[in-house]
């Protein structure tokens, strides 16, 4: 039984992002209560594949990518896969998604995910530094491994993207690219090379940001479900659980995919679809990748740490449900055969599929919708809410305190749709 049901702030979702808001909303003396639905950390955030990728700039909804992915799903070679139903909020969100794909959304979208992912790995250097996190990091930079040159020449028009902001990959062929990377396939055309970015143990990420909350005095009430917002028009004055009713002064909806089911209650508009991903988890193969490795062709990854690995992938919208497609996840394995000596370890530690929130603009939303006075969102952060987290955590937690932000957050605003 919960005694004091009232708190400063109450964070909705125990996810990275959901935790990140904690941390720094408990560093300034706040007192915090967190509602996490399942376990702390069990959906996308542990789920993933680990990536801190400062260097992804560019959102899904480029131009040309719907034309280029449909060209794919024709042929079966699309890491998309949207289920033929009638849902209206999905319809609308694939046709914002199409919409977005221009030009100028995309010199828009890279300068604002440049801002908080680079504020974000600022942020990861200041955690790691301060000894309270270890999360498992490895820095051995990422590749984009192609097979062909027809990848590692668009691959190429992607980095000009990146060179302005000092974030351009190096190139690797031959036998150049057999040194860098010896687990790579010798028929591989080329690679790109980004050596800044890193990557980590999502789980260990997550168990190291509870330990610290802890410490802070956060209270986080696992397998609680919310079930309705209390409140009128302008503010939220409570949360109806399954385990009851809390309050709290401020409220932070970080839901992940799970958010836009309370956009109705919220009067206010959260464009996310969830999109379900799988990964696979296993020992080390015995030729075993030093590299975190994305496979460009087919959008596939692969996640060595020093004691397990991961390959995962695919984009499925097909809604909440968690179940798991065995053509997605053959066509998870047939992928990394393609450019790894050996791409599977045993044995199997894990099989799953998660939900990322997927906003139509791939960019988060972040702030207070217009129409609540004591309410920030925090979701649509897609595939990118590890490497977002920190970045995240932070501006929220100056949105909640009316502190001046470190970052613009107009890109990011609710009030954009």
């Amino acid at each position: 039984m919960v005694k004091d049901r009232h708190s400063d702030v109450l964070i909705l979702g125990g996810g990275v992002i959901g935790l990140a808001s904690a941390y720094y909303l408990a560093r300034e003396g706040v007192q915090v209560r967190v509602i996490e639905r399942d376990k702390i950390g069990a959906g996308a955030s542990s789920g993933n594949c680990g990536f801190v990728f400062t260097s992804d700039l560019p959102p899904l909804c480029a131009p040309g990518a719907v034309s280029h992915e449909l060209a794919r799903m024709l042929v079966g070679q699309s890491p998309l896969f949207i289920k033929p139903e009638l849902d209206l909020e999905k319809a609308r969100w694939l046709l914002g998604f199409a919409l977005k794909c221009s030009r100028s959304h995309l010199e828009h979208a890279v300068a604002a995910r440049e801002t908080i992912l680079r504020y974000s790995a600022e942020l990861y250097a200041n955690w790691f530094d301060s000894g309270e996190f270890d999360g498992g990091r490895e820095r051995n930079g990422v590749m984009m491994a192609c097979r062909t040159r027809d990848g590692m020449e668009r691959y190429g028009r992607t980095n000009t993207l990146l060179k302005p902001y000092g974030l351009e990959a190096i190139p690797f062929r031959g036998a150049a690219l057999a040194k860098l990377e010896p687990a790579l396939r010798e028929d591989l055309y080329g690679a790109w090379y980004h050596p800044d970015d890193f990557h980590l143990r999502p789980e260990r990420l997550v168990a190291d940001l509870r330990v610290v909350l802890e410490r802070l005095g956060v209270s986080m009430e696992e397998d609680c479900c919310v079930e309705t917002l209390l409140g009128g028009k302008r503010a939220v004055r409570g949360v109806v659980t399954t385990r009851g009713e809390f309050t709290a002064d401020g409220y932070v909806v970080a839901l992940g995919a799970w958010s836009r089911q309370l956009a109705r209650r919220l009067e206010t508009r959260i464009p996310v679809q969830p999109g379900k991903g799988y990964t696979l988890t296993m020992q080390r193969p015995a030729v075993c990748l030093q590299i975190p490795c994305y496979m460009f062709e087919t959008n596939v990854v692969a996640t060595p740490w020093k004691d397990a690995y991961r390959l995962g992938g695919t984009m499925e919208f097909s809604g909440y449900g968690l179940s798991i497609n065995r053509r997605r996840i053959a066509r998870i394995k047939k992928s990394a055969a393609r450019y790894l000596k050996e791409p599977f370890g045993y044995p199997l530690l894990e099989e799953r599929s998660d939900l990322r929130p997927m906003s139509y603009d791939d960019l988060p939303i972040i702030g207070r919708p217009r129409n609540h006075t004591n309410l920030v969102l925090a979701t649509g952060h897609g595939m990118l809410g590890i490497s977002m987290a920190p970045g995240t955590g932070k501006l929220v937690a100056d949105l909640v305190r009316d502190v001046k932000p470190e970052i613009d957050p107009v890109p990011f605003s609710p009030d954009r749709f």
